[in-house]
């Protein structure tokens, strides 16, 4: 670019060492800015547990994660604290990455309107290096790695819950194939909690070991916001379905959530990740990015069983829904546990009516729900949809204003095909089967001891294997594809 300090905003992020109190630890994060004005926020994590000191190195971390999503808009980050050599090296890592999806998907690629447009970078003056992090990472000090836990139950298993289909489904997979399972829960201090609200309710009530912590970090991004000088100031107006700036999300409530996983010994973390179809890494101007969705990916799980295997031996990161797409995902879970699937609340805008969490019906993650549902022949009241809802969807809705993969909404609209609408939409059959891709699903991930139960569930709601041919998803033999996964 041709101004490459026009996104910069701040000399330095610093973050003080936390305080930890009983249930809560806290965290002073100031921003410096480059006309030397100050700004601070304090960071608040609240457990349903005492926290130990012995979780320090963990909440240091967490601590620090959301900085790298203002890799690219500071000149540093200072960590008032030591980090270990792998600590270190994963934070680096990781600033690099999310640096890169940020300044593609965030900067360049925009879908919504909150930069201002005087900072709009002109695509042809955009070089390789523009979308690298500015920000150097500076601890007080470089240590040695020790092991925080090296005993973990390897049929424990944690999971990132939300009340989305993911996690759902992931609950119910683990819970029927005879798991120890953990639903943990991160509750955000604003409107995001009315979405996972009713599975939070509903494992509390049904599951000994659910548990959740509450934190203010969405005060925190609104914060960034308030002090990012290329963001519009009214940006608390703008209506979207997209955040204005963060992608780093996922990071910050795993290490969160790392305490327990620690104190109960748990032996897998496992995030509600269905399948992607990433045929090749996309480019965008010659940048390498990972659509904004990088930590639902396989390489993500690579990288943090990489930091595990030095900190936390014994903890395996994974995702259980890999090989199957939304559509078969919303299948099996109201198939197979409708009690579970009717705690689904997966929109942007949920509200409270006589006691019950109703989703909007109208935005782009309730359409692709509806799509799901519909197609499938299941009835949206299910999850408190209403009849309004479902006949708005199948009057308005084309199939060029859902944010879904291309194949998996043609094969969606293809079973839907309501009344002679949409009739021209051809069959993707690939969608409808379980895939095998060592590059983004690969079935070798998945532990041993769980992947041959989850396979003999996901082949009673698909069609069948497949692999990667070329970029051609072709079929693959039951036989072929479990000989080279399971022994």
């Amino acid at each position: 670019m041709n101004k490459k300090n026009d996104l910069m905003c701040f000399s330095s992020i610093s973050v003080s060492e936390p305080i930890i109190s009983k249930k809560t630890a806290k965290a002073e994060i100031t921003v410096n800015h480059l006309d030397g004005k100050k700004n601070t926020f304090t960071l608040i994590l609240a457990y349903d547990q005492k926290i130990e000191d012995r979780h320090r190195p963990l909440l240091r971390l967490a601590f620090s994660i959301p900085l790298l999503n203002y890799g690219l808009f500071s000149e540093k980050f200072v960590l008032q604290f030591p980090l270990s050599n792998g600590d270190c090296s994963l934070l680096r890592d990781l600033n690099v990455v999310f640096s890169r999806d940020i300044f593609i998907n965030k900067i360049l690629r925009r879908r919504a309107d909150f930069i201002l447009p005087k900072f709009f970078p002109d695509e042809s003056d955009v070089r390789v290096n523009d979308a690298e992090p500015k920000a150097v990472i500076e601890p007080k000090e470089i240590i040695r790695d020790t092991f925080l836990k090296d005993e973990m139950d390897q049929n424990s298993c944690g999971i990132l819950s939300s009340g989305g289909k993911d996690s759902l489904l992931t609950y119910g997979l683990l819970k029927e194939i005879g798991a120890d399972v953990h639903p943990f829960y991160v509750n955000e201090s604003g409107g995001h909690w009315r979405t996972a609200y009713p599975a939070y309710q509903y494992h509390k009530k049904n599951e000994l070991h659910a548990a959740k912590v509450w934190t203010n970090i969405d005060r925190f991004y609104t914060f960034m916001l308030d002090n990012l000088r290329f963001i519009r100031s009214d940006h608390r107006n703008v209506h979207a379905d997209t955040y204005a700036i963060q992608l780093c999300i996922f990071p910050f409530y795993i290490f969160v959530l790392l305490p327990l996983f620690v104190d109960r010994g748990i032996g897998n973390l496992l995030l509600g990740s269905e399948f992607d179809d990433l045929r090749v890494k996309p480019t965008y101007l010659g940048i390498e990015h990972y659509f904004g969705v990088y930590d639902q990916q396989q390489d993500y799980d690579i990288r943090m069983n990489a930091w595990y295997e030095k900190r936390i031996p014994g903890l395996y990161q994974w995702s259980a829904l890999r090989h199957i797409s939304g559509l078969v995902d919303e299948k099996i879970l109201v198939s197979r546990y409708p009690d579970i699937a009717k705690q689904q609340r997966s929109c942007h805008s949920c509200h409270f009516k006589n006691g019950d969490v109703v989703p909007c019906g109208t935005c782009s993650k309730c359409l692709g729900i509806l799509l799901y549902l519909l197609a499938n022949k299941m009835d949206p009241r299910i999850m408190n949809y209403r009849q309004k809802d479902v006949d708005g969807f199948l009057k308005t809705v084309e199939k060029s204003c859902l944010r879904l993969d291309e194949d998996e909404k043609n094969q969606s609209f293809y079973l839907l095909r309501e009344k002679g609408k949409f009739s021209e939409v051809k069959a993707v059959d690939h969608v409808e089967r379980i895939h095998f891709f060592s590059e983004t699903c690969n079935p070798d991930f998945v532990p041993k001891q769980f992947l041959e139960k989850i396979l003999r569930i996901f082949e009673q709601y698909t069609n069948g294997y497949c692999k990667l041919d070329g970029e051609t998803w072709v079929p693959l033999e039951k036989k072929e594809a479990l000989s080279t996964v399971i022994s």
